[in-house]
Order: C-alpha cells, then structure tokens, then sequence
C-alpha cells in the first residue's frame, strides 16, 4: 500500500489543521492506521490510530482532547483533526499503515511496514 499525506501547513498557537492520508494499491478496511510525528534529533513518536476492522482509536497523551483521528474507507483515506495547536505540536506528521500490528505495539512506529512521506505542521507562538 502507498500512503501521501497532506494538509500540514503554518498555524498559529490555538488553531486547527486537518492532515489527510490518501492510500492506494489496497484498501485500507483491513490496515490499523496511525499518525506519528518527528522533530529534528528526536525519535518518531506516536499521536493516534485508528485500529483496523473495529476503528477503535488511541491517542497519545499529548493528543487526547485535542486531536480526532477519523477514518473513510470508502475513499481510502484517514484524517487527523487537530484542534487547539500549540507550539509543541510543530513536528513532522507522517501516516502509517500495518495489517499485522498487535494491538499492545500501536505506539511503537518500528510496527508500522507503511509510511507516507510527511508533511511539515508549524505552529507559531
């Protein structure tokens, strides 16, 4: 499966972003979709997912009340909402796919075989 995110951009501290995933070669119903993020000398770090089959999501602590992570199958695509930015949350977003992943390695980004190619979020203070 080929993933391409879009929809990063620059906000200011308060705002909103939508980040798309588009996917082809497979459709998504049978993949746990996930978000993850990176900043210059830190590890990728996971944000949200969206469980495969049953779209149960999980969020990182950083993200919970603030971010939804939603999921069309349909049009093969999975969203990420972000609500109320910070400037912490200016990172590097990159979406992610497995068909494999057991349930207690959601946040480990290793577990994802699928990546796009990310897209820049800045937030300004």
């Amino acid at each position: 499966v080929q993933l391409q995110a879009s929809g990063g951009g620059l906000v200011q501290a308060g705002g909103s972003l939508r980040l798309s995933c588009a996917a082809s070669g497979s459709t998504l119903r049978g993949y746990t979709l996930a978000w993850l993020r990176q900043t210059p000398g830190k590890d990728r770090e996971f944000v949200a997912a969206s469980w495969r089959n049953t779209g149960t999501t999980v969020f990182a602590d950083s993200a919970k009340g603030r971010f939804t992570i939603s999921r069309d199958n349909a049009k093969n695509m999975v969203h990420l909402q972000m609500n109320s930015l910070k400037p912490d949350d200016t990172a590097v977003y990159y979406c992610a796919a497995s068909s494999r992943i057991i349930y207690s390695s959601l946040e480990i980004p290793s577990a994802y075989a699928y990546w796009g190619q990310g897209t820049q979020v800045t937030v300004s203070s």
